[in-house]
């Protein structure tokens, strides 16, 4: 990627608006402009997670839907010079079924619902996991949209057209059905060459190719904000932006995006699919400019946060600061975790989850009441650091880099712990990024599409990201 030039404050000094979509929690970001300099601003933050239905784990797409206008208005309160523009970032794999009107049919499917592991299994008869690779150079996980697409089929819902729900809520503001390409990768669907839906996947896997949306580089404007609140002042003249903060350049640097999931892995300018690379089920995701992310998902704080929901249910809260401390003179553990067992990845029982893995590897239960809690974070942490250790190797021998510093950005960039136990494992310099660098990037993006002067499918274009992201941080 080349050097961009220090970007300029932009002639329209309107604000933007980033929207980002977490498992945990959502957040709605404000960016001004006050003299000549950007200022960001976390406007209205509010709780998500998935509900169990009686027909599975869904999203509340209503209370999210609900939470990103009020914090669209609460924005429109706080910028009397108007929005430019507005972008939505988040998780890409779960998607919204649509009707003839492009509203939802129904809440959308979490990606740890059980139904995708049998989806899995049966779409396999149809196609191997090893030609599924071979299309689309993407890491083999039950969680991605195919499997999720299949279980639908299996379920007998009648074919509809669907959008992942970063896009769905960029339609519901007004902008046309498209396919954000980093998104689209996500999915399972794309054909590493073309770049396009694999005909060969929707025609083995039953579904409808003409009911996928059309795919757009990041960056691409996609029309502009329409319904009720258009008739905000401030929304008057705002564009919806397709969009995909890694704020470092060379090729000598690794990052980890650190929080449910653990996103491990380097960038790369173009895909990287030897046989090796499919023997270790790393992943090749689109980003900004044309540009590869190749990682490995690795599980993450999901773990701790599913332990903490059991203690939190005996009466012990203690929070993720005291289990910390607490638990930050502990010994070394002698017997570590496979953090990506499958069976860690689902919801529920989580201490008992792992303690199941500990006796089937002849080591010793730990206390699952709250007053274990100090071994068990102790445990999740040494076993994280050192799988991050083992991938960042892997990145190191497929992609030839010679790594010698290691981003990590999203909320995990705040445990202190974790982050020296995997600088000791990685033998790498750790570079703490922004809790919020996915709002930064998406900021970041929204100017290099409004300002920069490069087709958002150009390497210049990732360098204009990377320049308004390193103005921006």
């Amino acid at each position: 990627m080349s050097e961009a030039r220090e970007p300029q404050p932009p002639e329209d000094l309107r604000a933007s608006i980033a929207v980002d979509l977490g498992a945990e929690s959502c957040r709605v970001s404000l960016l001004r402009w006050q003299s000549g300099a950007p200022q960001t601003q976390l406007v209205h933050r509010f709780s998500n997670g998935p509900i169990e239905r009686e027909d599975g784990l869904r999203w509340p797409l209503d209370s999210i839907v609900n939470g990103i206008e009020e914090g669209l208005r609460r924005c429109a309160d706080l910028a009397p010079e108007g929005i430019r523009s507005i972008a939505v970032d988040g998780w890409a794999v779960d998607y919204a079924r649509l009707n003839e009107e492009g509203a939802a049919i129904a809440e959308p499917f979490c990606y740890r619902d059980e139904r995708n592991v049998r989806a899995e299994t049966e779409l396999h008869k149809r196609i191997s996991p090893e030609r599924m690779r071979e299309i689309t150079g993407v890491q083999q996980l039950s969680i991605n949209t195919v499997y999720q697409l299949h279980a639908d089929r299996l379920a007998g819902y009648a074919p509809s057209r669907w959008l992942n729900l970063p896009e769905y809520l960029l339609l519901h503001l007004g902008a046309s059905p498209v396919a954000e390409f980093s998104n689209a990768t996500h999915t399972q669907l794309i054909d590493l060459h073309t770049r396009n839906w694999s005909e060969e996947i929707f025609r083995e896997a039953g579904l409808e190719i003409k009911l996928a949306a059309k795919i757009v580089h990041p960056g691409s404007r996609v029309g502009m904000l329409k319904g009720p609140l258009q008739q905000l002042p401030a929304f008057r003249n705002t564009e919806l932006i397709a969009i995909a903060g890694i704020p470092a350049l060379g090729d000598d640097w690794a990052y980890i995006s650190s929080g449910t999931w653990s996103l491990v892995g380097a960038l790369t300018q173009r895909p990287i699919d030897t046989p090796e690379v499919r023997a270790d089920n790393f992943t090749n995701l689109g980003a900004a400019g044309g540009a590869n992310c190749f990682h490995k998902n690795v599980n993450g704080m999901w773990l701790i946060k599913q332990c903490e929901r059991v203690w939190a249910d005996q009466g012990h809260v203690p929070g993720i600061a005291e289990l910390l401390r607490s638990c930050e003179d502990l010994p070394a553990p002698a017997m570590l975790l496979d953090v990506d067992d499958p069976d860690l990845l689902l919801m529920g029982e989580m201490p008992q989850r792992i303690n199941r893995q500990l006796l089937a590897k002849g080591a010793a239960a730990l206390d699952e009441s709250a007053a274990g809690a100090p071994a068990f974070v102790s445990l999740i942490l040494h076993s994280l650091a050192a799988r991050y250790a083992e991938v960042l190797g892997r990145v190191k021998l497929h992609t030839g880099k010679e790594l010698r510093r290691l981003f990590i950005v999203g909320g995990g960039s705040q445990n202190e712990l974790l982050n020296r136990l995997t600088a000791e494992s990685t033998g790498l310099e750790v570079c703490c990024g922004s809790v919020e660098s996915s709002t930064h990037g998406n900021f970041a993006v929204q100017l290099a599409a409004l300002e920069g002067a490069s087709s958002p499918d150009s390497p210049e274009f990732a360098a204009e990201v990377y320049g308004w992201a390193k103005k921006l941080s």
